[in-house]
C-alpha cells in the first residue's frame, strides 16, 4: 500500500509542475485495489478503474513504464495514443477502462465465459464505482454473468461521490450489495479501508467461484480523499466528513497495527521508504529522459487495424443454388468447424434458429457454449465478445435486427474500433446486421444504418447484394481479426437465389465486383440497390453501363470508382439510406476529388426520403428511392 501512496504523492508534485496532464487520485482506497490484486493468481485477469494504481503496481509493472504512460511517450503501454489509466496489457493481464465506465463489466463477463468455456478455474474481476453502478451497462453484466454462472467479482468501490454527486443522489437503496439478491447472485459488503478484512474476504470467495463457478458482488464502503480529479478539488465534501474518513486511512492504520504487533519496525518503514523513492526516481528519470512520442503517419495509419493477411480459399466446381439465407447458415456452419474457438451470441439464436431461422439446428451441433441465446443486452453482450476476444476467443453477435445496435453503439464505436489503436488489443468480433426495408416491418425494424459506422475508424463494413458473395466475405470476416459489422439485407433473404459453391471459400475485402461494363455511365450501390439497378436498367434497356457492387464499404474499392468514372464521365450513387451524411456522400466526394476534370455531368445521388421509414406498402414504396432512381438515371443519361 505504500508504494502506491508514495507514487502518487510524487505525481501530485509533478501535476502542479506541468510534467504530467491530469490525474485521478486513489489515495486512501488503496487497501480494495491490492487486497483484491493479491487475491487473485496472476494469470486471472483484473479490470481496474482509474484510480486503482494499486493493481498495476502490485503487478509489479515497471514504474518506468507508467511514468511513460502518463507523460505520452512511447514506452508507454499506448504509444502515447491514451491516457493515465486508459490501457490494457496482456503481459500484467490488466484491462483497462475507457471513459465511458461501464462497457467494462461487460468486457469481464467475456472473458470469464472464455474461462469458463475452457474449463479453466479462473477469476475475472472487474472494479466500478458506485457512480458506474447508474449506467445500464451495469446491469445488463450482473444480468448476463447471473444467467450464465460467469465467475466474475463485480468490485463496487464506493467512496462516497460520483464527481460531486453524492450517493443519496445515485441510488434509492441501503447499499449497493442489495442489488446482487435482486439478479441472483452472493453480495457482499467489505469495510474497503480494511486490508486484512479486504484481502481474507475476496481470497475466500475467490477460492470458492474457481471451483463453482458463478458472479458474486461486493461493495466495497470506502472514500475518496481528494477531487474527482485534482483539477475539482473536494469543496462540496463536508469537512466534518472529511476529518472522519481520515481517521480511517487504509494506509497509516495498517503501519499501526504492525507496530503494535511488533511486524513493522520504525527503521524498516524508512527502508520500505527509502526503497520505494529510489524505485520511483528511478522510474522518472528513465521517462524524463525518453524524447517525446514521434509523428509517424504511417505507424498511426497501419495501428487503426490489426495486420491481417488474406489467405485465398479457392471455390471448388461442386455447387449449388441457395437462397441468400441459406448462404449465410452454411457460412455460419463451415466457419464454426474451421475455428473451434468461435462463440455465437444473440437473442433465439439456439433452439428457436434465430428470427429468421438461420442458426436453425446449430445447437445441436455445436452445443450451448458455442450457440448462446442472450439476454437483451445488446450493450453487455458486445462487451461480452470483447472481453472473449481478449481471452483469446472469436465472436458472433447477432443483431435480432440492426436497428437494435443502437443499444449497443458505444461498446462498437468506442471499445471495439479504437482498442487496437490504443493498446494494441484487436476485437476478433463480428457483428451481424438484419437490415433494410421493402419488408413492411416499420421504423424500428427496416434501418440501413451502416453510415453510423463507417465515420468510425477501425471497424470494417461489409454489405453484400448476392448469395456468393454473402458466404465469402461471411467466411473472411471471421478469419479477419479486426471487428466487421455484417449487413445483411433482410428482402433478399428468400428472394434472391444463385449457385454458390458448396464447400468453404473466401473473398477478399476492398474488392468491388463489376456486374456490368459499358462506357456511357458508372451506377454504383450496393445492398438491395444493386437489384433495384439491375431492374432499372433493363426497364431502360440500358446495355453501355458500369455497375459497380462495392460489397465492401471499409475497406473501399476506391480504384475502381475511379477507374470507371473516369472511363464513362457520368456517376450516379444509389443507397437505401437518406441522402444527409450518408455513404452516396462520401462516394460523391471522392469522385469529385478524383475525377472532376474527366466529368462531364455533375455526380447524382438518389437515396431514400428524409424521413423515418413508414410501415404502410404504399408510403414504404415511396420512402424508398427505386422510382426515383429510374428517373434520375434518365436525366443523368440525357445531361
Amino acid at each position: 500500500m505504500l508504494k502506491p501512496r508514495m507514487v502518487e504523492e510524487k505525481m501530485l508534485i509533478l501535476l502542479r509542475q506541468g510534467k504530467i496532464s491530469k490525474w485521478f487520485s486513489g489515495i486512501g482506497q488503496e487497501a480494495i485495489s491490492i487486497g483484491v490484486t493479491k487475491a487473485l493468481n496472476e494469470d486471472e485477469y483484473i479490470l481496474p478503474m482509474h484510480r486503482n494504481l494499486g493493481v498495476f503496481t502490485s503487478r509489479n509493472i515497471p514504474l518506468s513504464r507508467l511514468f511513460a504512460q502518463w507523460q505520452g511517450k512511447a514506452s508507454g503501454f499506448t504509444k502515447g495514443r491514451d491516457r493515465s489509466f486508459h490501457f490494457g496489457t496482456q503481459e500484467y493481464k490488466i484491462v483497462g477502462m475507457i471513459s465511458h465506465l461501464g462497457p467494462q463489466l461487460g468486457v469481464a463477463d467475456g472473458i470469464a465465459l472464455a474461462n469458463k468455456i475452457r474449463k479453466e478455474k479462473k477469476v475475472t474481476a472487474v472494479f466500478t464505482g458506485e457512480g458506474g453502478t447508474s449506467e445500464g451497462d451495469f446491469h445488463e453484466a450482473l444480468n448476463i454473468a447471473a444467467v450464465w454462472d460467469l465467475p466474475v467479482l463485480f468490485c463496487i468501490e464506493n467512496n462516497g461521490y460520483g464527481l460531486s454527486t453524492p450517493t443519496a443522489e445515485q441510488y434509492k437503496c441501503k447499499d449497493l450489495a442489495d442489488r446482487g439478491p435482486g439478479y441472483g447472485m452472493d453480495a457482499h459488503i467489505i469495510d474497503g479501508n480494511n486490508i486484512l478484512e479486504v484481502y481474507a474476504k475476496v481470497s475466500e470467495i475467490a477460492r470458492d467461484i474457481r471451483e463453482n463457478p458463478r458472479p458474486v458482488l461486493l461493495e466495497f464502503k470506502t472514500f475518496r480523499m481528494r477531487g474527482h480529479e485534482e483539477a475539482s478539488g473536494t469543496k462540496y465534501v463536508p469537512e466534518n466528513l472529511m476529518k472522519e474518513w481520515e481517521e480511517k486511512d487504509p494506509l497509516e492504520n495498517f503501519q499501526k497495527f504492525l507496530k503494535f504487533e511488533n511486524i513493522l519496525s520504525s527503521n524498516q518503514e524508512k527502508e520500505f521508504r527509502a526503497e520505494i523513492s529510489s524505485e520511483i526516481n528511478e522510474g522518472l528519470d528513465i521517462a524524463f529522459t525518453e524524447n517525446l512520442v514521434n509523428f509517424n503517419e504511417i505507424e498511426e495509419l497501419n495501428d487503426v487495424y490489426k495486420e491481417f493477411e488474406y489467405q485465398v480459399v479457392e471455390e471448388n466446381l461442386e455447387i449449388e443454388n441457395v437462397r441468400f439465407i441459406d448462404a449465410i447458415s452454411d457460412a455460419l456452419k463451415q466457419s464454426l468447424l474451421k475455428h473451434e474457438n468461435l462463440v455465437f451470441m444473440g437473442q433465439d439464436i439456439a433452439e428457436y434458429g434465430g428470427a429468421f431461422k438461420i442458426t436453425e439446428s446449430f445447437l445441436e451441433k455445436f452445443g450451448k457454449d458455442r450457440i448462446r441465446n442472450t439476454p437483451i443486452c445488446e450493450s453487455a453482450i458486445i462487451g461480452a465478445a470483447m472481453g472473449l476476444s481478449i481471452n483469446g476467443m472469436k465472436a458472433m453477435v447477432e443483431m435480432q435486427f440492426g436497428d437494435f445496435v443502437s443499444t449497443g453503439f458505444n461498446p462498437i464505436v468506442n471499445y471495439l474500433a479504437k482498442v487496437n489503436y490504443r493498446w494494441n488489443q484487436n476485437a476478433d468480433v463480428v457483428i451481424r446486421m438484419p437490415c433494410g426495408g421493402g419488408v413492411g416491418a416499420g421504423p424500428f425494424h427496416s434501418q440501413t444504418n451502416e453510415a453510423w459506422f463507417l465515420k468510425t475508424p477501425g471497424l470494417k463494413v461489409v454489405y453484400p447484394a448476392f448469395p456468393y458473395d454473402a458466404k465469402g466475405l461471411l467466411n473472411t470476416a471471421f478469419n479477419d481479426p479486426n471487428p466487421v459489422l455484417f449487413f445483411e439485407h433482410k428482402a433478399l433473404y428468400r428472394s434472391i437465389r444463385q449457385d454458390v459453391p458448396k464447400d468453404y471459400f473466401t473473398i477478399p475485402f476492398g474488392k468491388a465486383s463489376l456486374i456490368k461494363k459499358g462506357n456511357d455511365i458508372s451506377i454504383i450501390t450496393y445492398g438491395a440497390g444493386v437489384h433495384w439497378a439491375l431492374e432499372t436498367i433493363a426497364q431502360l434497356n440500358l446495355e453501355n453501363v458500369d455497375l459497380i457492387d462495392l460489397r465492401s464499404l471499409q475497406p473501399l474499392d476506391i480504384q475502381s470508382i475511379i477507374d470507371s468514372v473516369n472511363k464513362t464521365g457520368k456517376a450516379i450513387i444509389l443507397t437505401e439510406d437518406s441522402l444527409m451524411g450518408s455513404f452516396a456522400s462520401e462516394i460523391a466526394a471522392i469522385i469529385n476529388e478524383n475525377c472532376f476534370e474527366k466529368l462531364d455531368a455533375p455526380v447524382f445521388r438518389v437515396g431514400s426520403m428524409e424521413t423515418p421509414i413508414p410501415f404502410a406498402a404504399n408510403l414504404e414504396k415511396n420512402y424508398l428511392p427505386k422510382s426515383r432512381f429510374k428517373e434520375r438515371l434518365e436525366e443523368l443519361m440525357q445531361y
